[in-house]
């Protein structure tokens, strides 16, 4: 049995705003969320949700993950900066130089993502979300290769990517150096047991391949929180 992965959630001040922005980048229409935030709906194979979700907390280091937006041509990668700069984006200065061919970005509430150029061997066959980039271990992509049972197709010189067998994004993992964590992350994956799975008996199998229960104060709620190996929260639910 594996996992399912079934929504990327977003703590966000504003759920109402942020769920726009990335509404009208990635073309996906919203619907309600069942645990008071927002839920955007993929209209292409990703496979997954977004899920903007309630927070008092403010950004304060950069994201542990950011998506990877691919491009058609040098024109197409300019509309979609353009269109995110409409939508209340901006650009971003984290040191890649004026010579990087990718456009580095902020949501509203600050997420970075890149608009990838044209011609990205790595993303050929993805679609407008190429990547779920992330900052992790080798041994976090075996962890979330083995969690989710997405094949790796890339694992080298520490480096490492899975991919869902139905196509959809990349999730990649750059190796070290590894940026040490210093708290909650503001994106985190949500998961469900396979079909006529159960859920205490899917908990037991991820903390066999590694992963630890959280506690950060969810009471009783009716999912299980929980960490990767490199400390990363997610969520279970039934």
């Amino acid at each position: 049995m594996t996992a399912q992965l079934i929504a990327l959630g977003f703590d966000a001040n504003d759920p109402a705003r942020l769920a726009r922005f990335w509404a009208g980048l990635l073309g996906w229409e919203s619907a309600d969320d069942p645990h008071g935030g927002i839920t955007l709906l993929p209209a292409d194979d990703t496979g997954f949700r977004l899920r903007f979700l309630p927070s008092q907390e403010k950004k304060n280091r950069q994201n542990q993950a950011h998506f990877d937006l691919t491009s058609t041509s040098l024109e197409d990668q300019r509309r979609t900066v353009a269109r995110a700069l409409e939508l209340g984006g901006s650009h971003l200065d984290i040191g890649q130089g004026p010579d990087a061919d990718h456009v580095v970005m902020a949501d509203p509430e600050g997420n970075e993502f890149c608009v990838i150029e044209p011609g990205n061997k790595f993303l050929a066959d993805c679609g407008f979300i190429g990547a779920l980039a992330s900052d992790g271990t080798q041994a976090v992509g075996y962890f979330w290769a083995e969690a989710l049972g997405w094949p790796l197709v890339w694992d080298q010189d520490e480096e490492t990517a899975i991919r869902s067998p139905h196509g959809g994004p990349k999730i990649t993992w750059g190796g070290p150096p590894v940026a040490e964590k210093t708290g909650k992350n503001r994106l985190h994956f949500d998961l469900a047991p396979s079909p006529g799975g159960d859920l205490d008996a899917e908990v037991e199998r991820l903390i066999s391949l590694g992963a630890t229960r959280l506690d950060i104060g969810q009471g009783e709620a009716g999912h299980v929180v929980m960490a990767d190996p490199d400390g990363n929260e997610f969520c279970v639910y039934p």
